[in-house]
């Protein structure tokens, strides 16, 4: 796919419109692009695995807690950003898989905590490791000093206490 011709934007809507400044448009529409071909090139790494974002999200979730560590669905609902049921229905699909198992939990009768089996530890640890793989991979062309750059602005564009409103 050919990228657009920011300049040529640019000059066209400072023609059309000189009461306007459109960097703000050109701005939003890099980072519009930019995150699709993003998640195309991280969708086409989660197909190797038959994985979804939603089973992304839960198995690296699980697995940054450490081996044999648990949690309760609704601390990782919470840590998601979730519903209940949107946990429920994403755990549900991943223990048919065998990949995590739901145990009583011992401090509340009435808990459920949820861990990865085996197999899916083994997963979370392959799939993070291609993951990371493909995420540097995406992001090449910029140093770490730019990718630092950008994770910085981008966090002040999206803090993360504005998106659990």
């Amino acid at each position: 796919m050919q990228q657009p011709d920011l300049n040529s934007i640019d000059q066209q809507w400072r023609r059309e419109r000189p009461d306007l400044d459109p960097l703000c448009m050109i701005v939003c529409g890099a980072v519009w692009r930019a995150g699709r071909r993003l998640m195309a090139g991280l969708q086409d790494n989660l197909d190797h695995f038959g994985l979804d974002f939603a089973g992304l999200d839960v198995l690296l979730t699980l697995r940054r807690q450490g081996a044999g560590q648990s949690m309760s669905p609704g601390a990782m609902a919470a840590d998601m950003m979730l519903s209940s049921g949107a946990m429920t229905a994403r755990l549900d699909r991943l223990e048919s898989r065998g990949l995590l198992r739901r145990a009583p939990d011992p401090a509340d009768r009435r808990g459920v905590r949820i861990s990865l089996t085996e197999e899916g530890f083994e997963l979370a640890d392959r799939l993070v490791a291609a993951h990371v793989a493909v995420e540097q991979e995406m992001l090449s062309d910029l140093s770490r000093d730019e990718q630092t750059k950008l994770l910085n602005a981008l966090s002040r564009l999206a803090p993360e206490d504005a998106t659990q409103s």
